[in-house]
């Protein structure tokens, strides 16, 4: 759980300033569970530059409650939770200096999102707040009020949580947890999970992943690890200390997610640790006589390949549906059914190419159409699915043909200026298996949509 939070403060000499507007957003990580905004009346004067940075004044504080009056509140909110804000160790110290003046002793774990941003968007121009969030292309109002710097920071922060390939802002918080045996627990920490699409991690005492997964249902899934039989079950049930998810909305943002970060973190009981994810292929060549041609095989070599699968019969169940969608001939496709159907009767499954009787470009324009519908090679788009929530998307952006990471936008302008886009990208490698879970999950036409990019 995380607090997100923003500070408005008079100014003045080094810790004897007062608060003047505070908000805090309760995050889980996934969604804002609570919220707290509030003006203070600080009870000393505001600076005059200060004044004029957020345009709060005195008079708008005189009847605002004093921090004694919402300290409770503050605690509470706060409570099992970690703080987070851009320049954390300032409003960290604030708050800890506020309460101190009530003797009460103030303490939370803080991350910072300004040292996040270092770390995750290293090329950023600038990591100030409101030059990041622009580069970003996330909307921001009443910059230099609490709450409008607090939902910029949130924001923010989403961006660098899907960002943290190598989990290690979730690690460290783990790591510094110092919860008991969660044995006993794992009811509660399936009752913890959403029935939604996306990522799991499983993470031992040590705060090390030791299995990750994706699932459509992923409730389901970790209920189905706590309950299955086997020594490697058994194994995962006592190792795991806590489970942590992350909604991802797309199945194929999911298993994409899932292929990277099993690379990455290799985990301990990793379910697949397969080279390829593919083991046959669709390949495209010309026959004597100048005809595109498709055959299913063993995938190899990489020249000529049309797609991937993984066995003999996915391939050649693709070819067949290409050639009776596309009336391209079995004959010269090699299908078992040719026999039958590829003959000089009126019946024939083609227009004649393997007599001769149809022209070569004719042909070869209709099967190479309909093959670059299925393959990645040499296009620039990006591929629209559902988001975490609504009114959000993920985009995924392949780029000459290669995977070159994804994000999320809930704004038209930031898929439409590569720019903007490429910012909110998240990087992965882009290999052959990428291609191929892209690859087969287009087969299957479940994505809103494809938008090509200008090369």
């Amino acid at each position: 759980m995380y607090a997100v939070l923003d500070i408005e403060t008079t100014g003045g000499k080094y810790n004897e300033e007062g608060i003047t507007e505070i908000a805090i957003h309760k995050f889980d990580g996934h969604q804002v569970v609570d919220k707290f905004i509030s003006l203070v009346n600080p009870e000393r004067e505001i600076q005059p530059f200060v004044v004029n940075l957020t345009g709060i004044n005195s008079k708008m504080l005189r009847t605002a409650p004093k921090f004694h009056e919402v300290a409770k509140r503050i605690v509470e909110i706060t409570q099992d939770s970690v703080l987070v804000a851009h320049n954390a160790q300032f409003d960290y110290r604030i708050l800890r200096t506020e309460f101190r003046r009530l003797g009460y002793n103030f303490e939370r774990k803080t991350l910072c999102t300004v040292d996040l941003a270092k770390k995750l968007i290293p090329d950023a121009e600038s990591h100030s707040l409101g030059k990041l969030v622009r580069s970003l292309g996330i909307p921001v109002s009443d910059r230099h009020r609490a709450n409008g710097d607090a939902l910029a920071t949130l924001k923010l922060f989403k961006v660098l949580l899907s960002k943290d390939m190598d989990k290690s802002i979730l690690t460290h918080i783990v790591r510094s947890e110092t919860q008991g045996e969660l044995s006993p627990r794992q009811l509660d920490i399936v009752e913890q999970m959403p029935s939604e699409t996306g990522v799991y991690y499983m993470y031992n005492k040590e705060g090390e992943i030791i299995f990750l997964g994706k699932s459509n249902n992923i409730k389901k899934k970790v209920n189905e690890h706590f309950i299955k039989n086997g020594d490697r079950a058994r194994q995962i049930q006592k190792e795991t200390k806590k489970v942590i998810f992350e909604k991802t909305g797309s199945e194929l943002v999911a298993l994409l997610k899932e292929n990277e970060e099993l690379r990455r973190n290799k985990p301990k009981y990793a379910h697949h640790k397969r080279q390829k994810l593919f083991s046959h292929a669709a390949y495209q060549s010309v026959d004597e006589r100048g005809y595109v041609i498709l055959k299913a095989a063993s995938h190899t070599f990489s020249k000529g390949v049309v797609t991937t699968f993984n066995s003999f019969q996915g391939a050649q169940k693709f070819i067949r549906q290409i050639s009776v969608e596309n009336e391209l001939c079995d004959k010269l496709n090699g299908l078992p059914e040719a026999k039958n159907k590829c003959s000089e009767s009126e019946h024939s499954c083609c227009k004649g190419a393997h007599t001769n009787k149809e022209d070569i470009l004719d042909y070869n324009k209709r099967a190479l159409d309909a093959l670059a519908k299925f393959s990645l090679a040499g296009k620039n788009v990006v591929i629209v699915d559902k988001g975490r929530e609504t009114g959000e998307y993920s985009a995924i952006l392949i780029k000459k043909g290669a995977f070159r990471g994804l994000g999320y936008y809930d704004l038209n302008h930031q898929i439409n200026n590569i720019h903007i886009l490429e910012s909110i990208i998240t990087p992965m490698k882009g290999d052959a298996n990428t291609s191929h879970i892209i690859e087969s999950y287009l087969r299957k036409k479940r994505v809103l949509k494809v938008l090509n990019l200008n090369p």
